[in-house]
């Protein structure tokens, strides 16, 4: 038994990613071999409409199109009218939902109760290599300003400065959203200050496999659940929200409600934890509403 999956890309690389995991979720639960082929960002409405050309005709029928992010929504619907297969948004889709035959959506995005939606716990992260994790690792990975959280340096700082001060090998690193100067302030820190320009393809993947312990400021929930695809015990560092209806500190809330994530500094007593695991659930959930065998 073969099942084909046709990918719509946007690129952009964290819907990819996204993406990617799903199919990887399919390749470890149909109970037979996935095909998946890549359909670039080029092939547009229009184009598929009017010219798919040699390339798209001579791929094997999709039996699901799956596609991330807004710019692949169109091009996977266009493709469902002259190809087949069930069209599957990852995310909300800003589109009906009627439209498709099925919608991944985070639980902090609201989705409705419909029965073609499947509510997963955060964004789908592709699982980890095997790496044995290091005892006394730690990473610390700072986000920045967004829509839901503005930023406090001073608090940032203090509450970095007591992770420090546990005996760990400690590694920080920033992101796109970081404000300026921020890294240079824990400078004198001793721990390993990394970039996050300077780093290498698959370079956080590699240290969230590595570490004992991850820590990650509440803003960046597509690194607190990428975190949790790791063995390591994940801590959140408290970021002051914007407005008392955050989605986001709702789903950070439900996490430490749950015991999947601490805010304590201090993580006694506690070994290695199972990875969350969603690509997995979401694609054995794909399988079962579509009648599909799953191993």
């Amino acid at each position: 038994m073969q099942l084909t999956v046709w990918r719509f890309l946007d690129g952009n690389r964290a819907h990819e990613k996204q993406s990617a995991a799903l199919i990887e979720g399919l390749r470890r639960s149909y109970a037979g071999e996935v095909q998946a082929f890549d359909i670039p960002p080029e092939y547009t409405v229009s184009r598929i409409a009017l010219k798919p050309g040699k390339v798209l005709k001579g791929l094997p029928a999709p039996d699901f199109l799956i596609g991330t992010g807004r710019r692949s929504r169109l091009p996977m619907l266009s493709a469902r009218c002259q190809f087949g297969g069930r069209a599957v948004a990852i995310n909300r889709p800003l589109l009906p939902y009627s439209w498709f035959d099925f919608a991944i959506v985070p639980e902090h995005d609201r989705p409705p109760p419909l029965p073609n939606v499947i509510v997963s716990q955060g964004a789908l992260t592709e699982p980890l290599q095997g790496e044995a994790l290091q005892p006394g690792r730690g990473l610390i990975l700072l986000g920045g300003p967004s829509k839901h959280y503005s930023w406090d340096s001073v608090s940032i700082r203090e509450q970095v400065e007591s992770l420090l001060a546990q005996p760990l090998n400690w590694c920080i690193s920033n992101s796109r959203r970081t404000p300026k100067g921020a890294m240079a302030q824990l400078g004198r820190s001793g721990a390993e200050l990394v970039d996050w320009h300077s780093c290498p393809a698959g370079w956080l993947q590699e240290q969230l496999s590595l570490a004992e312990r991850i820590w990650v400021t509440e803003d960046s929930i597509s690194m607190l659940f990428e975190s949790l695809q790791s063995r390591a015990q994940v801590g959140v560092i408290r970021v002051p929200s914007r407005s008392k209806s955050n989605k986001v500190r709702s789903a950070v809330l439900r996490l430490l409600d749950q015991g999947l994530v601490s805010e304590k500094f201090e993580m006694r007593g506690k070994g290695q934890r199972k990875p969350l695991d969603q690509y997995l659930l979401c694609a054995q959930a794909l399988l079962r509403r579509s009648g599909l065998p799953s191993r």
